[in-house]
């Protein structure tokens, strides 16, 4: 279908070509993250520092970690006295296993308008999106206003600890004058059925809690009475974990969500009626209910149990691991109930904690974000959403930025977005990506 001329701006054809390249070339260099420090991401960031500097981009390598390599860049504005923004994408994947995929997860492969592989959403091809823009405003010579810093991460799929977080604790100058961010998971297509077409743009995050417990009992011959025993004090502690049902617990930014996305379904949500019924109300939004129940409250769910070496031994101790969210101010509730959740019998800690974040939905930031999707499609509606997991923008939350998630893209009605996150056969396709790219170069130079 050919591109409406009144859409496409600025942005030139050389863009468009070099974004579906850069995303495909950039899920072929593998930086799958294991966890535990087991990932490698410098081909990519050396990948992206070339690209940066043919655009003269000047691009600082930054590594804790041999191999771990962030990728820092600022491009000036032409107000010295605005404030910076910060736009930043991952380059680490999580793993993916070939035999489940219909072409390889490492192939970069473009066939039919689709561009496949692990990173084709999350989120190599925002990242592909930021240097194409960039690229883009070097041919031009365009200047933005305001100071634009990129960030290209290490380590986002599992603690940051490599990635954003060092930036943060250790090279904070590099993010002076930086107020806001974007970055990943916001302003895709939702298709909220009966035509209706939604942009939910990132306005806050959960936080992390990730959690250990452990069980010390008594070991023993598995053949004997053993009122100790560490697997079934901790079998218990991990059942009532699984089961609690956490309180309803709306912060502003959930509140706008539901309001917004409840008017555009013709209903009227008075949310600060005592009795109103969330769930029931949930119940009658259809598939755009998705993007706000797993926001509505605190979550914690068991991922991970180890214990004993053979069937016949009680062993002295066991461990399990708990994925644990809060929403805004929830982190009290949360601990608490851990506490009680776990019992005399079980103790437990943090294994990986960050501050759950929450942005205004009412901002000449987040007007303008509104802006740029519904000029490129109008019959978009923009609604805010809370992030029911986190992204680096929690790391950078610490220099006082403020984060808001906009990776646009336009998608086609069938294509489940939020299951190709670490899910198998994702891809992005190519009209998304030229979507995406007009958007970000539009609100990057109004932003």
């Amino acid at each position: 279908m050919a591109d409406a001329p009144d859409l496409l701006g600025p942005v030139d054809r050389q863009a468009l070509d070099e974004v579906v390249t850069y995303t495909s070339e950039l899920i072929r260099i593998d930086t799958t993250n294991r966890g535990g420090g087991d990932c490698r991401e410098r081909p990519a960031a050396e990948y992206v520092a070339e690209r940066l500097a043919d655009a003269g981009v000047e691009p600082t390598l930054l590594e804790r970690t041999t191999g771990r390599t962030n990728v820092v860049a600022r491009i000036p504005g032409a107000d010295p006295s605005a404030d910076a923004l910060l736009v930043h994408g991952h380059l680490d994947v999580v793993p993916a296993e070939p035999a489940d995929w219909s072409v390889h997860p490492f192939s970069g492969e473009v066939r039919d308008g689709v561009v496949w592989g692990r990173g084709a959403v999350d989120m190599k091809n925002m990242d592909a999106m930021v240097l194409a823009v960039v690229r883009g405003w070097a041919r031009e010579g365009f200047r933005p206003r305001r100071d634009i810093v990129l960030a290209y991460t290490a380590d986002e799929e599992d603690s940051a600890v490599d990635g954003s977080g060092f930036l943060a604790d250790r090279h904070a100058g590099l993010f002076e004058g930086c107020t806001e961010g974007i970055s990943e998971s916001g302003a895709f297509t939702f298709h909220a059925g009966d035509g209706l077409s939604l942009y939910p743009i990132a306005a806050g995050e959960r936080g992390t809690g990730w959690i250990e417990l452990s069980a010390a009992g008594r070991a023993g011959h598995g053949s004997k009475v053993n009122h100790e025993n560490a697997v079934s004090a901790l079998a218990g502690a991990v059942a009532r974990i699984g089961e609690h049902e956490w309180p309803v617990r709306l912060t502003p930014t959930v509140r706008a969500a539901i309001t917004e996305i409840a008017a555009l379904h013709g209903i009227t949500a008075d949310l600060e009626d005592p009795g109103f019924d969330v769930a029931q109300l949930l119940g009658k939004l259809g598939p755009a209910a998705t993007l706000v129940e797993n926001t509505i409250r605190n979550s914690s769910n068991p991922t991970m149990l180890d214990a004993g070496y053979k069937v016949n031994v009680i062993p002295g101790h066991a461990t399990a691991f708990i994925d644990g969210r809060t929403v805004p101010g929830g982190d009290d509730e949360f601990e608490a109930t851990m506490d009680r959740l776990t019992g005399p019998s079980v103790s437990w800690k943090y294994y990986h904690r960050e501050t759950a974040l929450q942005a205004s939905v009412d901002s000449p930031t987040y007007a303008k974000l509104r802006a740029a999707v519904e000029r490129f499609d109008p019959r978009g509606h923009t609604v805010p959403y809370c992030m029911s997991g986190g992204t680096d923008a929690k790391q950078f939350s610490r220099l006082g930025i403020t984060g808001y998630g906009f990776t646009p893209l336009k998608l086609p009605v069938g294509f489940d977005y939020q299951r190709l996150f670490h899910g198998v056969d994702e891809r992005v396709p190519v009209d998304a990506l030229h979507f995406g790219v007009r958007v970000l170069d539009h609100y990057l130079r109004t932003a």
